[in-house]
């Protein structure tokens, strides 16, 4: 099982703490929806002959495409590519983009998996983080979704927000607790240097959380979501059983995926391959028939490396078997012998054949995946 990523990089504004890749450039969108529809016939072969499972617009913010945009790069996907029956369709939203009649739209669509960046449900962090909704239209857009009749509904939260107290994070698992999405994405804020956040804090205009109220407000997150019944199946993720986002596991699995649009990265088992950051740039590649893009070819110690970090960071864990097939013994010696002193730590457990991480070692994580990396 393969999987499409389509990025999308229009955004109406940046928010203040995005370092990913995005534009305002809307009136290219048009010619930007059909360069990414050639790319897509391009790169036809690219994922070998293995039907498409999962198909997830990211960005920037997919839902800036009209909905025969989007309805073009179906049509293009379903002419170049095979697409299992139950394939996971994904679409990222913002809050105020989910009105009923845009839902109605989208319905119209393939789509059966909505994620909407909802990141606080506190009005003042909203404001301080660039979002463009408020709480009540977060909570209003998950309502709409539901009753638009979407079953598998993400939403996305930050923790350790700027001066942000342990109550105020309680509130926010609270309130997206009650409204019971089938999958919650939670991550670190991080200071991503050239963003607005980043220049306030270097100024001197908020502060960062201490690394033990970070840690508490971590620990918050996995209590809370384990009470409400959801899985904790990878290190920032949870969902209740079932609802694991195919997709984004597939990145953690070694499963190879296609990456369209500009700025996107795609993998193929052996080596990685990222399309230029710059629409106009990536239009005129594909255009000419050139595409804009850089590959790199992984050694057996990259790949093995990608492995730790990737896999450490599910429930599932490291399969031994799996690593004794595809690396060698020389590999699989090394991160045995590093992964007996950490379970000695009480880091890592073996169990049905896996190393995973112990409850302990979750919250140490990076330092463990480190000591399993061959350098």
């Amino acid at each position: 099982m393969a999987g499409i990523y389509i990025h999308i990089p229009f955004c109406k504004q940046r928010c203040n703490y995005c370092a990913f890749f995005s534009s305002t450039l809307f009136g290219m969108r048009q010619r930007y929806v059909d360069a990414l529809c050639n790319e897509l016939r391009q790169r036809r072969g690219y994922a070998g002959k293995e039907a498409i499972g999962t198909i997830y617009f990211g960005g920037g913010t997919p839902s800036t495409l009209s909905t025969e945009q989007l309805r073009q790069i179906f049509a293009t996907i379903a002419e170049t590519y095979e697409i299992e029956e139950n394939a996971e369709i994904t679409i990222e939203c913002n809050p105020d983009d989910l009105a009923p009649e845009f839902l109605e739209e989208l319905r119209s669509l393939p789509f059966n998996r909505i994620s909407m960046g909802i990141q606080s449900f506190n009005d003042t962090q909203l404001r301080r983080l660039g979002r463009r909704h408020n709480a009540e239209k977060a909570r209003e857009a998950v309502r709409n979704a539901r009753n638009a009749g979407y079953d598998n509904i993400s939403i996305d939260l930050m923790f350790a927000l700027p001066g942000s107290t342990a109550a105020e994070w309680q509130h926010d698992l609270e309130n997206a607790i009650e409204l019971r999405p089938d999958h919650l994405s939670a991550y670190n804020l991080m200071y991503e240097e050239g963003t607005p956040l980043y220049r306030s804090l270097m100024k001197g205009e908020i502060a960062e959380l201490s690394e033990e109220e970070n840690a508490e407000q971590f620990q918050m997150l996995i209590r809370s979501m384990k009470e409400a019944g959801y899985r904790h199946y990878e290190i920032s993720n949870f969902a209740m059983p079932g609802k694991e986002s195919r997709h984004n596991s597939s990145y953690w699995n070694d499963t190879p995926y296609i990456g369209c649009g500009a700025a996107a990265h795609s993998y193929d088992g052996t080596s990685r391959q990222w399309n230029i950051a710059d629409i106009r740039e990536y239009i005129k590649g594909i255009e000419n028939g050139e595409p804009n893009c850089e590959i790199e070819y992984l050694s057996e110690e990259e790949q093995y490396n990608d492995a730790v970090l990737t896999r450490l960071r599910t429930a599932d864990g490291i399969p031994l078997e799996w690593m004794r097939r595809k690396f060698s013994h020389e590999l699989n010696d090394y991160m045995l012998t590093n992964a007996r002193k950490e379970i000695e730590l009480g880091n890592l457990k073996e169990k049905n054949g896996c190393i995973s991480l112990t409850e302990k070692g979750i919250f140490i994580s990076d330092a463990v995946i480190r000591e399993l990396i061959h350098i």
